[in-house]
C-alpha cells in the first residue's frame, strides 16, 4: 500500500501506531517523527524506516508532499527500531513507481522487493536526536530543538532548570550517550537540513543554527554527516 498526500505547515499527528512496517519520505515536505526516545527530521533528502507497532508522532515543518509506503510485517528487513534510510536517485524512482501503481501486481510485488533490497540505515547520525528523560535536561533539549541558535552554555542552562553544571553533564552522558556540546551540534546540523531542504543558503542555515561562520558550520556539519551541506542543497533539486 501507498499514500500520497499533501501536507501543510500545521499538519500534525498524535501519537499512533501501524500494523506494518512503514517506509515514510518527505516528497517536497519537511517533517519530525517523534518516538519515546528520538526526535527524527525527515527531509527530502532522507526517508525513515519505522517497525511496526511502533508508537509516533508527527509535524510538518515544511509544507510540500509525503509519501509512506507500508510494508508487510513479515518482510526480511530486521530493524527493530526507527531507522534512517538515504533516499538515493534509484530508490526514488522506486518509490515513485509505487505510488503510481496503488493496485496489487506481481510487477509492483517485485518492485517492493527491490526497494527492500536496497535500502540500507543511512551514515548519517544527523537525522535523529536522543531525547532525555529526565525532566530538567529534558527542558533544555526541547528549549534547544526549537531554538538551535541559542548559545548558553552548561553554566546558563544550570540557572535556568535549577541544577549544577555537574549535574547536567553527567545527565547529558548517560541519558543521551553525548556530552552537552556534541548533542548541541547533533541538534544544529539536524535543524540545518530542515533550512537546506528549503533551499536556503549554506551561509544562511549556518547562522540559522547558531554558527557565526559559514566555515565552522561546514566543518560541523561534514564532521556529523560525513558530507557537505551543499551536498544536500544540490539533493533537494
Amino acid at each position: 500500500m501507498a499514500i500520497r498526500t499533501q501536507v501543510d505547515r500545521s499538519t500534525s499527528l498524535t501519537e499512533h501506531q501501524h500494523p506494518h512496517h512503514l517506509i515514510v519520505w518527505a516528497t517536497s515536505a519537511t517533517v519530525t517523527v517523534r518516538t519515546d526516545t528520538r526526535d527524527w527530521l525527515v527531509p527530502p533528502t532522507h526517508g525513515l524506516w519505522l517497525p511496526a507497532t511502533t508508537p509516533h508522532a508527527a509535524d510538518v515543518l515544511h509544507p510540500g508532499d509525503a509519501c509512506t509506503i507500508a510494508i508487510d510485517a513479515c518482510c526480511p528487513i530486521p530493524w527493530t527500531e526507527p531507522t534512517g534510510v538515504l533516499i538515493t536517485p534509484l530508490i526514488r524512482e522506486l518509490i515513485t513507481y509505487l505510488h503510481s501503481h496503488p493496485d496489487p501486481h506481481h510487477t509492483r510485488t517485485h518492485i517492493e522487493t527491490v526497494l527492500l533490497d536496497l535500502i540500507e540505515p543511512t551514515t548519517s547520525t544527523s537525522v535523529h536526536v536522543p531525547l532525555p528523560a529526565d525532566p530538567r535536561i529534558r527542558t533544555i533539549a526541547d528549549l534547544l530543538i526549537a531554538h538551535p541558535a541559542d548559545q548558553r552554555d552548561l553554566a546558563a542552562w544550570g540557572h535556568e532548570v535549577g541544577a549544577g553544571v555537574r549535574t547536567l553533564t553527567r545527565l547529558f552522558a548517560g541519558e543521551t550517550g553525548m556530552t552537552f556540546a556534541r548533542w548541541r551540534t547533533q541538534v544544529r546540523i539536524r535543524a540545518a537540513l530542515t533550512h537546506l531542504a528549503r533551499g536556503t543558503s549554506v551561509g544562511a542555515t549556518a547562522r540559522a543554527v547558531g554558527y557565526r561562520k559559514p566555515g565552522a558550520f561546514s566543518a560541523a556539519f561534514h564532521r556529523i554527516t560525513g558530507q557537505s551541506p551543499s551536498i544536500y542543497l544540490a539533493n533537494r533539486g
